[in-house]
């Protein structure tokens, strides 16, 4: 390591004390938003829950109808006046009899106003992408279900989008496209025009709702501006960045590892839980692979060195592998945890098959759904593929909810893993008879 690229003290103190740029980042990320605090600013479905509010004129908002004529009039603003209702129809409407629905079979937001014969299907993405066919599919459900009801709407379509993204093709006729952007001008127009009366509470959690939106939709101009002191800083003091984020950063799965079990743990130490001793392999910020000792043992031969052509850069060098790993889904807070199992690439592929095939005919015996093999390729084959082997996350950034995932998933499958190193013997002397 080249000791003139290390940062000195005098460097560090530079960076961190009483540097007022840094005081005002600091500040700006720790603002008080309780939708933040409850990790909830990217969860599509609290924002169909606030929109639903909204659209309500029967809620406590005070915006009675107002909100909700001025969201569908933008919407539907410079679409095709054959298409009804149009903007100006919404804009002159009286609405205050809508009903709104949420998930209505399936549908994110439905609106209906009997009196005026309009229906509309919201499908809201914050940041996940609509499915192929999803939103022909909810249209044409809607126009079902009015019909068998005897109801006769004119029905549209809005696709509500954090991102520029246009319906899929099968539904451009039925939809019209309407960015998060507008709900931020519609609100602002609404609090600062003078005209309904909200009151204090309603003012403020719309205005930390407002700070959500311009945040994910780039139209914060304190986000602007803290984005360019942050690259000031950063180029001001490179070096002692880059060496924070390369010796320091972590994530929240790494820290739920460190929390479960020792940290000065490093490849080929043994560790136990609940009665069942673990060898690690390798940990990082979203995996954790480790083997069985009894699998260890059982796999370690009179001649390991060269025993397990292909696998001798792979992992652990054995056939055998386990690990965790932490998945985020599309929307960035929810995840799911999963505990696999896998086969690994041996050289030799009969004796990978009779590996894979003594571990099946284990599973048969024992009648367990657990060890249970997935999609296999030539080279890897992941087992443990059953619905018991994941663990949903509601917030990928609670390290307490990934350790008590990797605590309940190492519980659960501990018996599979004595279980399975029961096979292993006999594999064994399968290799040992093969080898002479």
């Amino acid at each position: 390591m080249n000791l003139d690229s290390l940062p000195t003290v005098n460097d560090f103190e530079d960076c961190f004390v009483n540097n007022t740029d840094l005081d005002r980042i600091s500040g700006y990320l720790n603002r008080f938003n309780p939708i933040r605090i409850m990790r909830m600013e990217s969860m599509e479905i609290r924002h169909s829950a606030i929109l639903a509010w909204l659209l309500d004129p029967r809620e406590t908002h005070g915006f009675e109808d107002k909100f909700l004529r001025a969201f569908l009039a933008q919407a539907l603003r410079g679409q095709d006046t054959k298409h009804k209702p149009t903007a100006l129809d919404v804009t002159q409407a009286d609405l205050r009899d809508a009903e709104v629905r949420r998930e209505k079979q399936n549908i994110d937001l439905f609106v209906a106003s009997s009196s005026n014969g309009w229906a509309f299907v919201i499908e809201n993405k914050f940041h996940s992408k609509q499915h192929s066919g999803q939103l022909k599919r909810y249209i044409e459900h809607a126009k079902k279900e009015a019909e068998v009801s005897g109801l006769e709407f004119q029905h549209r379509g809005i696709f509500l989008t954090l991102h520029q993204e246009d319906p899929h093709e099968e539904a451009r006729d039925a939809y019209v496209t309407l960015r998060y952007e507008a709900i931020c001008t519609i609100l602002e127009n609404l609090l600062n025009g003078g005209g309904p009366r909200t009151s204090v509470e309603v003012r403020q959690f719309l205005s930390h709702y407002l700070e959500i939106i311009k945040d994910a939709a780039g139209m914060s101009d304190e986000q602007t501006a803290m984005e360019a002191l942050a690259k000031e800083l950063y180029l001001s003091h490179k070096k002692v960045l880059d060496f924070v984020m390369e010796h320091g950063a972590t994530t929240e799965f790494a820290l739920a590892v460190e929390k479960l079990f020792p940290s000065a743990l490093k490849y080929g130490d043994t560790f136990d839980f609940e009665g069942v001793s673990y060898m690690l392999n390798k940990k990082n910020d979203r995996r954790f692979s480790f083997l069985p000792v009894s699998w260890r043992d059982s796999l370690e031969g009179e001649n390991r060195e060269g025993l397990w052509k292909g696998c001798d850069k792979w992992w652990a060098g054995y056939p055998l592998i386990c690990w965790f790993e932490l998945y985020k889904a599309d929307d960035g807070v929810k995840g799911s945890l999963r505990l696999f199992a896998e086969v690994g690439p041996l050289s030799d592929a009969e004796c990978r098959e009779k590996l894979i095939e003594g571990i099946k005919e284990l599973a048969n015996k024992c009648d367990t759904g657990k060890i249970q093999f997935g999609k296999s390729s030539r080279l890897y084959s992941k087992f443990l593929e059953s619905s018991g082997n994941t663990v949903q996350i509601v917030d990928v950034s609670d390290s307490v909810a990934i350790e008590d995932g990797i605590t309940r998933l190492l519980k659960q499958f501990g018996p599979t893993f004595k279980t399975v190193s029961e096979s292993l013997p006999k594999f064994m002397k399968y290799v040992e008879d093969r080898n002479g």
